[in-house]
């Protein structure tokens, strides 16, 4: 007997599946917290529409409503003849390490992982280089001296994001002290903004008047809790400026709508390689706003010291710690 969640699940993923998109239209799975996250999958979703906007084509979509989604997700794209077929999030790399396999012929690419097979494309990007100019800025904003860092799941790309914040702290005010938390230990740590609000009180309470919260859906709660507080919050994955303007002094974004669009246009053109893409502030894969719901925050002293601090990455001058590939963080 099916039961009635999995019929729901069936009846959604074939709602996602429904033939008014051509045979070889790209197709694209969101990670857990849906595509209006307001931060990583609403980044992926802004890439969709840029695709469908400059090449009019359709793209199928499906969001997980939790992680055991991905294989049959992924794998019903596949077999549809979706191609590309995207998986946003690192939760998903089992799941397309399995699926891969099984259809050599079609292009697959992941966001935020690297799954070694010789037909999926694999997106990483260097947060540590954007967490970095964040810090940055956090350094020459705060009053107190104290800055914060509330992160999701505790893994090895969080935690590269910490330390790049605490060397550019560091770079702008070598006193500053940087207080931090990490949500847990599972994906649902990047889903609990109660939580997240909770943290960033706990830090405010410790002295911090300028929090970033690097922690997906959760780091919705960060933001708010630091308005509320009538202190500065940061935003990561997409621009959040807007979402309390005047209250978040700047967003980091990992562009990847970049990595969306760039996956979707080059199977389009039949330039679609497999292997690893890194994507850095040279490659435009991560970059700071400067809009006009922070422009008020941001003085011209910090915008220079940010904009040279970019160019100094870019080129090399400035060589940002990268706890993935270089071992734990020296700060």
């Amino acid at each position: 007997m099916i039961s009635l969640k999995t019929g729901l699940f069936t009846a959604a993923l074939a709602a996602a599946f429904t033939a008014s998109a051509a045979f070889a239209d790209p197709a694209i799975v969101y990670s857990v917290g849906g595509k209006f996250d307001g931060s990583f999958n609403e980044s992926a979703y802004t890439g969709v529409q840029r695709f469908q906007e400059e090449t009019g084509a359709a793209v199928r979509e499906f969001a997980l409503e939790r992680d055991s989604q991905s294989l049959q997700a992924l794998r019903n794209f596949a077999s549809r003849g979706s191609e590309p077929v995207v998986a946003i999030g690192f939760n998903q790399a089992n799941a397309l390490g399995q699926v891969a396999p099984d259809f050599p012929e079609t292009d697959f690419a992941i966001v935020d992982m690297v799954v070694d097979q010789p037909n999926v494309r694999s997106y990483v990007f260097k947060e540590q280089e954007g967490a970095y100019i964040a810090g940055l800025l956090a350094a020459m904003a705060t009053k107190s001296g104290t800055i914060g860092f509330v992160g999701g799941m505790d893994i090895p790309i969080i935690q590269r994001f910490l330390c790049g914040y605490k060397q550019g702290a560091q770079a702008a005010n070598p006193d500053v002290s940087v207080i931090f938390n990490m949500t847990g230990d599972t994906p649902a740590a990047f889903t609990d903004p109660v939580r997240g609000g909770e943290l960033a009180i706990g830090q405010i309470q410790r002295g911090a008047d300028v929090i970033i919260q690097a922690a997906g859906g959760t780091g919705l709660g960060v933001l708010q809790a630091a308005a509320d507080a009538d202190i500065l919050g940061i935003g990561t994955d997409s621009n959040q400026n807007a979402l309390h303007p005047g209250k978040v002094l700047t967003s980091i974004r990992k562009r990847v709508d970049n990595a969306v669009f760039d996956s979707f246009i080059s199977a389009r053109d039949g330039t679609f390689a497999p292997g690893i893409q890194v994507l850095g502030l040279a490659e435009g894969g991560m970059d700071w706003v400067l809009d006009e719901n922070n422009a008020d925050l941001v003085s011209d002293d910090m915008k220079a010291a940010a904009d040279k601090a970019v160019a100094d990455i870019s080129a090399g001058r400035i060589k940002v710690h990268d706890v993935v590939s270089e071992g734990a963080c020296p700060l």
